[in-house]
């Protein structure tokens, strides 16, 4: 039996799938601060891996450990449970990525270095005991909301500001925070049962799949129709107009998802929150001449 983890175990244990929510989060975020990315892409660059290959993937690694024993009735062949990550190494790994992620943060400045801190925080007690957040929806899907977002959108603009973000970008980077807590709802359906058992209180399980899928679909509506309100009100009707219309498309694939909820969450995750994170890219773009502004 092996001792160590082969390779291709480790990158399936960081999920490298995952990576794209605070990625792409971080790019809004840049996008947002209004300013130029000429001699900045070797931080923008850092930045990126920060949000993803780092902060994200030891979030990853962490929960696996932490979630061994409930992944060993929902998804046995995952690396720690299938033996293929041998030992404690899930945990060293997890531990490992924490001081990695925390060297590079720390190299960018101090803004970043306290929201890598305060992200990594949230990824350790998401999963660890005795906290362990994910055991009530609520609270753990709050956490990875603001994990994958909010605080990549604000590490993002706070690399290109070197400061504190317009007040402006912060809302609006909450706001699809807020929103991303029901998409995390729709990843808890495909572990309905395994959750149960294990006495982890997700949505679904709480609120059965039914109500679960409607008040998912609420929390990210709700908040988009704030930011279309911000931008009118800021006076940006055309980007206001595209936020519209996708979460128009939305509300459409909403109303198929609903009709099955456990069966076309994985569906709706790969169409509606597209266009979720397409209108947070809109929403970037039409804070850049507000940044400084008035």
């Amino acid at each position: 039996m092996a001792t160590t983890p082969a390779p291709s175990a480790v990158v399936e244990l960081l999920k490298p799938i995952t990576w794209f929510a605070p990625m792409w989060a971080f790019a809004c975020g840049v996008i947002s601060s209004g300013q130029p990315a000429h001699g900045q892409w070797p931080v923008i660059a850092a930045g990126v891996v920060l949000a993803g290959p780092l902060v994200c993937a030891t979030s990853q690694a962490a929960n696996d450990w932490f979630d061994r024993h409930v992944d060993a009735i929902n998804e046995p062949g995952r690396p720690i449970p299938s033996g293929r990550i041998p030992g404690r190494w899930g945990l060293y790994l997890a531990l490992g990525w924490t001081l990695l992620s925390l060297l590079v943060a720390a190299a960018l400045g101090p803004w970043i270095l306290g929201a890598a801190l305060f992200g990594l925080v949230l990824a350790w007690i998401y999963s660890a005991p005795p906290l362990r957040l994910k055991k009530n929806g609520w609270w753990g899907n709050a956490a990875v909301g603001l994990c994958y977002e909010g605080l990549p959108w604000f590490t993002g603009a706070a690399v290109m500001a070197a400061a504190l973000p317009d007040r402006r970008v912060l809302l609006v980077a909450l706001l699809y925070s807020i929103g991303a807590h029901g998409i995390m709802t729709l990843n808890d359906f495909k572990s309905v049962e395994g959750d149960r058992r294990m006495g982890l209180l997700s949505l679904p399980v709480q609120m059965g799949s039914d109500r679960a899928a409607r008040f998912a679909c609420l929390v990210m509506a709700v908040p988009q129709v704030v930011v279309i309100g911000l931008l009118l009100a800021w006076e940006r009707q055309g980007h206001a107009a595209l936020v519209a219309a996708l979460l128009a498309g939305q509300v459409a694939l909403m109303d198929r998802f609903l009709k099955s909820p456990r069966e076309r969450a994985a569906w709706y995750n790969g169409t509606g929150t597209t266009l979720y994170v397409v209108g947070m890219l809109v929403a970037a773009f039409a804070l850049r001449p507000l940044v400084g502004g008035a």
